[in-house]
């Protein structure tokens, strides 16, 4: 069966299976870390986040609140994250007091993740971390501390589990590469 995202598709990158094996480990370890504590809130990263952040919480054993953060980068470029970041639509809760998880799809530069982590400590909460799915370190020009990481991946394009191209495929349960040539062949 050829389907829509066969045009793009290079390859398989992660496929549901080992996305979903890792999800629960990632589950398991912040549910131990977080032992002690009830006041624990997972921040998702939207629009990329969401599909990770609903797998990620089913493994997750201790009590736990969620809210979203949509942030916005202004760069040039298809992956422009080097620009100005602003917040597009804010938590709906006060984090003081509170454990923080923030939870994202991927890192790559790190100027975003900087940003928003700047943000939430500002705000006061007991504590800030990191929880990403897919991680590029070779893309990093900011230091992140992340604290739980699905995967470290090279620097590909890539799409699916939350992530989309054009807006589009988030909802594949794989993680595939994006065939270059014909992505940007069809936007120039």
């Amino acid at each position: 069966m050829i389907h829509s995202y066969d045009h793009y598709l290079d390859e398989v990158l992660l496929t549901e299976s080992q996305i979903q094996a890792r999800v629960a480990e990632l589950g398991h370890a912040i549910s131990h870390d977080y032992a002690d504590t009830e006041n624990l809130l997972l921040i998702c990263i939207l629009k990329g986040g969401v599909m990770f952040l609903t797998d990620l919480m089913r493994h997750i054993s201790v009590p736990h609140e969620i809210d979203f953060l949509a942030v916005s980068s202004y760069g040039t470029g298809v992956r422009a994250s080097a620009g100005d970041v602003r917040i597009v639509m804010d938590l709906s809760r006060n984090v003081m007091g509170k454990h923080l998880l923030i939870v994202e799809d991927i890192i790559d530069s790190g100027h975003t993740l900087k940003f928003v982590m700047d943000v939430m400590k500002a705000r006061n909460p007991l504590s800030v971390r990191l929880c990403t799915l897919l991680d590029k370190p070779s893309r990093r020009t900011i230091p992140i501390p992340v604290d739980y990481t699905g995967f470290q991946i090279e620097d590909k394009f890539v799409f699916g589990y939350g992530l989309d191209l054009d807006e589009k495929y988030r909802n594949l349960p794989f993680v595939g590469v994006v065939k270059k040539d014909v992505y940007l062949n069809e936007q120039g």
